[in-house]
């Protein structure tokens, strides 16, 4: 108990520095764009029941209408076919929630070339140099794609080949879903590459960790904020019994 006395008194303190990683959740919020013969996830749809006024005099609240996989949001196992027979959001655990988290840094990379692919090479190297991944905790993909978070025409960066955004490459895919890590989170509308829908497998980042029962998370800011290792990320969908993702509130702890 005194340790947790010490640790909410830092962050009281300032000695942890609570870090926002969600990007704010509204009408114009970027969502993935699928080809026309496929269903479509809304927009996020804010609409008012009451302002104090005739219809509630002493309230104000709001009906929301979106997708679960809308804005900073994590998927569950289940949204993909290899994981149909894992867990959906509401079934994860709550300790898997929280855990450490250690961030791999490509934005010169992403920045020279918009469809830059994180590879099984960069993996090794970044482990070389910083230790191993971390076991029940988050690789974070920083590649500086949440500057454009507030345009979505330049965050999806598509022309008539398809979004142009980075991710990783199958092999690399593969290598996470043999890790302990608790998955992967990504600045970008989804955990793979723009261009992923003409991989071999297509998207390989969903149905190789998905399908290894890990989560991703995706539409992540202020990455810039966080040590290479050290910090602690929090990450809170709504339960949604049987759904395969929400739209989540993303925290990081960083001890200053």
């Amino acid at each position: 108990m005194a340790g947790l006395a010490e640790f909410a008194a830092q962050i009281v303190t300032g000695g942890i520095e609570v870090v926002d990683l969600t990007s704010p959740l509204h009408a114009s919020t970027p969502i993935l764009q699928l080809p026309p013969q496929w269903g479509q996830t809304q927009p996020f749809q804010l609409e008012e029941i009451s302002r104090y006024d005739d219809r509630g005099p002493a309230w104000y609240w709001n009906n929301i209408r979106t997708g679960e996989h809308t804005g900073t949001h994590l998927d569950a196992p289940n949204h993909w076919v290899t994981g149909k027979d894992k867990e959906d959001v509401a079934q994860i655990p709550v300790r898997k929630l929280i855990g450490p988290a250690v961030v791999i840094d490509k934005v010169k990379e992403a920045a020279e070339d918009p469809d830059y692919l994180l590879d099984v090479t960069d993996l090794e190297d970044w482990q070389a140099t910083h230790g191993p991944l971390p076991d029940g905790g988050w690789l974070l993909f920083r590649t500086g794609w949440s500057a454009r978070g507030d345009d979505p025409v330049a965050f999806a960066n598509a022309d008539d080949q398809g979004a142009h955004t980075p991710g990783v490459t199958p092999a690399a895919a593969r290598y996470l879903a043999t890790t302990r890590l608790l998955g992967f989170g990504v600045e970008t509308v989804g955990t793979d590459a723009g261009q992923a829908f003409g991989f071999t497998p297509a998207f390989p980042c969903h149905e190789a960790v998905l399908g290894a029962g890990k989560y991703g998370l995706t539409q992540l800011r202020n990455l810039d904020k966080l040590p290479v290792t050290g910090a602690v990320v929090i990450a809170a969908p709504l339960p949604i019994v049987g759904g395969s993702g929400s739209p989540a509130r993303v925290l990081a702890l960083v001890a200053r």
